[in-house]
């Protein structure tokens, strides 16, 4: 068992201000696998200082010193590549190849995109009688989940860095082990003191603390639409520009002319995909309500499929939820369904058969849903999804936008006329057509309690910027 009882702040790892440290639990096993020291507002300041003075030299560097910084940092993540893996697959219940693939992998996109951005991106544009300039906005405190930990950690880290801001990261105390990796992959790179700097803690102990800093210039922020608006109120009175990628609970519409056994198939797999810890999962399926009993049967099959165990075995396609705290939400939010009088196609609030320790949801499927039950409502953030009917396609798209999210919406079908219909009157910042999605330039981000600001390529340096209009030069 591994303690990371220090804080990498101004370019050394340092002692917190009170050694508290907190378990990290093996969602496998539910085993210790590491011990962390949780900060307090004392650290914070001392990060906010230093990020603060970092910036008056870090601010003003060129284009092509931060690409040097951030082809450094490629190169020191390629090496540590596994390691950020494992820790990933041990922290939070990934599977192997899930891993090193999906989430390994797209934290080292993401800061390739950053970095091939910089070739191209406009930071000065002449507009009329001004010149207008994209500056650095400062200091950034970055809140990031355990769900997708490198992921979200490298598409905030790669475009602050990027466009010449300061950044204070407050990982998940869930999942921190990758953070402390990424953490030592940036002291590989040499970046100045002061430029990256993390602080482990809870919401309360330090997420608060960074939302109310006035040192820190923004927030960006992933996590629950509830932690989410906490942030806000904490860092209002600073005015401080505040970026959140919340909640979801998104719908994907079968049109009557999709393949619909291939569209079923997909829609259940997305959803079983990181054991249903993924804010954009498709967790409300509409289909036509003459192909409700087809359905049923075809994601019961793709349910059945799934191997569920331990993240390091080799046969698992779905390994343990990330705590005991979201094993338990998402049993009772199972049971809820089935007091509501919704169908249980398949799954269950049991444990799958033959695994004991650990946090393990069979993949659960139910029908005959309405909007207003719970199971339709609220965000269970597991491997559970609701298959609804719908007579008409307007009445598909009024019960995919009776939702206070926005995060995601799907359509398949054939008729690409319909197809854009749909998709142009879903309330959702991004919408995947027949199962294809963006890339790591797509901007990623939601509407209504899902949030607010983009991420992911282009768009996502907007949020790290302040705009300057200058007149007067010619």
């Amino acid at each position: 068992m591994k303690t990371h009882d220090q804080f990498y702040i101004n370019g050394q790892w340092v002692e917190p201000d009170n050694k508290k440290l907190i378990d990290v639990i093996n969602p496998s096993d539910e085993s210790v696998c590491a011990q962390i020291a949780i900060g307090n507002a004392n650290d914070v300041n001392k990060a906010a200082i230093v990020a603060s003075k970092a910036f008056e030299s870090y601010g003003f560097t060129s284009i092509d010193e931060r690409k040097d910084y951030l082809q450094a940092i490629i190169k020191a993540y390629k090496n540590r590549y596994n390691d950020i893996a494992d820790a990933i697959s041990l922290e939070m219940g990934a599977p192997t190849q899930l891993a090193v693939k999906g989430q390994a992998g797209s934290g080292l996109g993401h800061i390739q995109t950053a970095l091939a951005l910089l070739d191209s991106y406009p930071f000065t544009e002449k507009l009329s009688a001004s010149t207008v300039v994209k500056e650095p906005i400062g200091v950034c405190g970055l809140i990031t989940p355990w769900n997708w930990p490198i992921n979200q950690i490298a598409c905030k880290v790669a475009p602050a860095l990027a466009v010449g801001c300061t950044v204070i990261l407050k990982p998940s105390e869930v999942a921190p082990l990758s953070a402390t990796i990424f953490a030592e992959v940036i002291h590989e790179a040499g970046l100045p003191a002061g430029v990256f700097n993390l602080i482990n803690g809870d919401g309360p102990g330090v997420g608060t603390a960074l939302s109310e800093h006035p040192l820190v210039d923004m927030i960006s922020f992933t996590g629950s639409t509830r932690a989410g608006a906490l942030v806000a109120k904490n860092a209002a009175p600073t005015i401080k520009r505040v970026a959140q990628e919340l909640g979801g609970k998104s719908a994907n519409i079968i049109l009557p002319d999709a393949d619909f056994e291939k569209a079923v198939k997909q829609g259940a797999r997305t959803v079983f995909v990181n054991s249903g810890q993924s804010c954009n999962a498709p967790t409300r399926m509409l289909v036509p309500a003459d192909k409700m009993k087809q359905a049923e049967e075809i994601a019961a099959k793709v349910a059945s499929q799934v191997v569920v165990g331990a993240a390091n075995a080799e046969t698992t396609t779905m390994g343990p939820v990330v705590s005991e705290v979201q094993f338990n939400k998402i049993r009772g939010l199972i049971q809820k369904g089935i007091d509501e009088s919704a169908t249980l196609v398949c799954g269950g609030v049991e444990k799958p058969e033959g695994l004991g320790k650990g946090y393990y949801i069979q993949p659960t499927v139910f029908s005959n849903v309405k909007n207003e039950m719970l199971i339709a409502k609220e965000e269970i953030f597991g491997p559970v999804f609701a298959i609804m009917p719908y007579e008409n396609i307007d009445q598909a798209i009024e019960i995919a936008n009776d939702t206070p999210y926005g995060l995601a919406g799907y359509v398949q079908g054939q008729d690409k006329e319909m197809l854009s219909y749909v998709a142009s009157r879903i309330r959702a910042g991004n919408i995947s057509i027949n199962g294809k999605s963006g890339d790591m330039f797509t901007p990623f981000g939601g509407y209504k309690q899902s949030g607010n600001g983009r991420e992911w390529g282009a768009h996502g340096f907007g949020d790290f910027l302040e705009i300057k209009a200058i007149s007067g030069l010619d």
